[in-house]
């Protein structure tokens, strides 16, 4: 059958439109955008997220230089325009320590510009003011970002400078504004503490410090020396110290702390735990619930996600408790919150397999699917969200995409504002 002019000109035109969307024939349009760090060969992958189906799609370019060495931790500024990369750099010996600790030599937050179809394109890198970076994470309003560090600068009397790392084996959270304009960073001092009448550059937490995440006014860091929550409370560019100090959940090996606002979970690798917890005044946490090992059906979880609806609480485990041919393998496990009494009620099918060695999982911009970033095998695992049940399914055109060797955190945004 031969199309008129004017059928040919219309057809020309929905399919330049289509383009224009980032539509085929085969899904729907590009809902967001993924990035996940490779350590093997220090790089970012990139994947476009359909619209329909779920499906990860190549970001052109992809994958792209992370600019430092051994990244382990990734944010993006709300509204998509910047993304922040931290890279621990290569570790070694110091021998100016007094305790040859671990210095973190050549580590850096390297900063990133989205452009068009989520090409990423370097910016400009930062350095932070303490030693062996090891996560990042932005304050509510996306104006700060706050970069957390093994440990912090020791004071250099004979100069004036914070060289080599803190002899008391302390870490430091080092704040940064954004700018919002170029995603620039430039550095907030302590006006709580000084050194000979100088403001600190960093903002000194517990020992060993893992992860940190922001809830509500507060940023919570798991000190992992001592097995402890170090509070502080959010004011504008500032940490402030909470009245309530440290507090002790009582973990044998904490792994994570993740929060939606309304619960802080935990999750215990050793002992296999999960522990929920509700946020209350000067940052204080108030135990609301949690699993064992007998309810979770898995080994070593490493990380926490509550959905959007804040109904449904997922668990990365490691390994599970049963491996076929004593190979281990990894899952999701599951819950419902019950919104009364804040106690969990595993979901039908739960657990569910992910790839090896799972690292991060993060849910979509639309509320339609979850990724998991997996170490062992360097691939992402996509899944489908019921949003009445909280059960997960495989995307319906396969559910695992090759990314980077050695993946660790991967992070998600929607179409950049």
């Amino acid at each position: 059958m031969k199309l008129s002019f004017f059928g040919r000109m219309a057809m020309a035109l929905f399919a330049s439109l289509a383009l224009g969307l980032g539509m085929t024939a085969c899904g729907g349009g590009t809902v967001g955008y993924i990035w996940v760090l490779g350590q093997q060969y220090n790089q970012i992958g990139g994947f476009k997220v359909d619209d329909y189906t779920g499906n990860l799609t190549q970001i052109v370019g992809a994958p792209f230089v992370s600019n430092g060495t051994n990244p382990v931790s990734i944010v993006i500024k709300p509204g998509g325009r910047y993304v922040f990369v931290i890279n621990q750099g290569t570790t070694g010996t110091c021998a100016t320590c007094g305790n040859a600790t671990q210095s973190g030599v050549g580590a850096s937050i390297a900063v990133y510009s989205v452009g068009g179809d989520g090409v990423l394109t370097f910016q400009q890198s930062y350095a932070p003011q303490g030693y062996i970076p090891m996560w990042a994470q932005m304050d509510p309003t996306g104006q700060y970002l706050y970069v957390l560090t093994q440990y912090s600068p020791g004071y250099n009397a004979a100069n004036g400078l914070w060289t080599a790392p803190n002899t008391d084996g302390n870490g430091a959270i080092t704040v940064f504004t954004v700018d919002n304009n170029t995603g620039r960073l430039s550095l907030n001092t302590n006006s709580q503490t000084q050194k000979n009448g100088i403001n600190t550059p960093f903002f000194e937490v517990g020992g060993q410090p893992l992860m940190m995440k922001s809830a509500g006014s507060c940023l919570l860091t798991v000190d992992s020396a001592d097995q402890s929550i170090f509070p502080l409370a959010i004011s504008s560019n500032q940490l402030v110290f909470t009245t309530t100090g440290k507090f002790f959940p009582n973990t044998a090996k904490m792994s994570s702390i993740n929060s939606n606002g309304s619960y802080v979970v935990l999750t215990d690798s050793t002992a296999n735990n999960v522990l929920l917890y509700t946020l209350g005044g000067s940052c204080n946490l108030a135990a609301a619930g949690g699993v064992n090992s007998n309810a979770l059906q898995g080994t070593n979880p490493v990380w926490s996600l509550i959905d959007s609806q804040g109904k449904y609480l997922y668990v990365l485990n490691s390994s599970t408790l049963t491996s076929a041919v004593g190979t281990p393998y990894s899952t999701i496990s599951a819950w419902t919150i019950n919104p009364t009494n804040s106690l969990l009620q595993q979901i039908t099918g739960a657990p569910y397999s992910v790839g090896s060695g799972p690292v991060c999982m993060v849910e979509d911009s639309s509320n339609q699917y979850f990724y998991v970033s997996n170490h062992n095998d360097g691939t992402v695992t996509g899944k489908i969200i019921d949003p009445a049940t909280g059960i997960l399914s495989n995307l319906s055109r396969g559910a695992t995409f090759p990314a980077v060797g050695q993946a660790e955190c991967l992070a998600l945004s929607g179409n950049v504002e």
